[in-house]
């Protein structure tokens, strides 16, 4: 439970919203530039909390040096509430930018449904294809939903 101080001083229970700002403020810093990311499930649960809350597809690049360390967490592109249009040549732009050796890809299902579609899986096949080219690795795919679905976890990357 967190806690904050009202004017008179008394600690009252915090609304959710402070709750939720909290949170995201955490996330962003163990994905604060120079921050090793030493196992899958710390990039995950920080990734899923800032991509979570969204009323829309968000989608996003955590970009890591060759000793996976943050460069970047950029959200990358804005969609609808069942989809989002995906440039990879931003992708590729942003990672050569950062001169990234990996990437993990992420982005949100605001249905809460994080079972990756058939777009969602050709578009992942298609940036480690086109990554692979200016040699950065595509490490994960995230589909944050009410659960987090990785693809590398599902062999599917």
């Amino acid at each position: 439970m967190l806690y904050i101080k009202d004017r008179s001083g008394a600690y009252l229970p915090a609304p959710r919203d402070a709750v939720l700002a909290a949170a995201r403020r955490l996330s962003r810093r163990q994905l604060r530039p120079g921050a090793y990311i030493r196992n899958p499930n710390a990039a995950r649960a920080a990734i899923s909390e800032l991509l979570g809350g969204y009323q829309y597809e968000m989608f996003a690049c955590l970009f890591l040096d060759s000793a996976h360390r943050v460069l970047a967490f950029e959200e990358m592109f804005r969609g609808s509430v069942n989809t989002a249009i995906i440039h990879p040549r931003e992708v590729v732009k942003e990672a050569l930018r950062l001169n990234a050796a990996s990437v993990v890809l992420a982005h949100n299902h605001p249905s809460g449904v994080s079972s990756p579609s058939d777009n969602d899986l050709h578009l992942t096949a298609q940036l480690k294809q086109i990554l692979a080219v200016v040699d950065v690795r595509v490490l994960d795919h995230l589909v944050i939903g009410e659960e987090i679905t990785s693809l590398a976890e599902q062999g599917r990357l």
